[in-house]
């Protein structure tokens, strides 16, 4: 198989992993674009060219040379055989994509990782991320926006008391990553719909009316 036809091959993949067209994303964290390239074959695969390598490493793929391509291409397929039979599924061909489309969420996680894990003790306790993130806050009893970041805090500890499974208010890398993306996770699942109700319910009836609705939707600049 030739680039042009494992582009081809990867183009049809691509839309059958990603295509859901009942399910909406959230509105708690949205996830980035998997290319800002317009998505069209006929022109060209660049889109592909950035689903499946991601973005950035697209960019180093464009200074290659086709033959220094080919051989870049041949180790990241090596990488997706799953099986290692010498052939790549469209199974591993779709995990493939979920990954470098989930990629931006492990690397977030691990920068945020190393400003929260204070004691590097490869875990992140409550107590650890709530001095990181809202120290100052707890410092100055009665800072100008004291209010809000309170507010956000006592909704984060909420969320984080849900993603830590085991209740004991210490995170694992697997928690952390639950409380920063709880969109990512079944579990999380109630704390999502209740933030995104909180978000647009500005009169706290327990009800969305159409307005609310309607004003959440003209503040995304989004579809519903």
């Amino acid at each position: 198989m030739d680039l042009r036809q494992f582009l081809m091959c990867l183009s049809l993949c691509t839309a059958f992993a990603l295509s859901k067209p009942t399910e909406k994303k959230d509105r708690v964290h949205h996830e980035p674009q998997l290319s800002d390239k317009v998505h069209n074959d006929a022109q060209s695969f660049d889109y592909d060219h950035d689903a499946f390598l991601g973005a950035e490493e697209a960019k180093t793929f464009d200074q290659l040379t086709p033959e220094e391509s080919k051989e870049r291409l041949g180790k990241i397929v090596s990488k997706i055989d799953g099986d290692k039979d010498g052939f790549v599924t469209v199974d591993e061909l779709k995990a493939w994509i979920k990954f470098a489309q989930k990629r931006w969420i492990y690397e977030d996680v691990e920068r945020q990782w190393k400003g929260h894990d204070l004691n590097e003790d490869g875990l992140v306790s409550w107590e650890e991320y709530k001095n990181a993130t809202y120290g100052y806050v707890l410092d100055d009893p009665d800072p100008d926006d004291g209010f809000n970041y309170k507010q956000m805090m006592v909704r984060d500890e909420r969320r984080f008391k849900m993603a830590d499974k085991d209740g004991d208010l210490i995170a694992t890398k697997e928690e952390f990553t639950a409380f920063l993306h709880p969109e990512e996770y079944d579990y999380m699942k109630d704390i999502v719909v209740q933030e995104t109700m909180e978000d647009i319910d500005k009169n706290a009836d327990g009800f969305i009316d159409l307005e609310e609705y309607i004003g959440r939707q003209a503040y995304q600049g989004g579809d519903c």
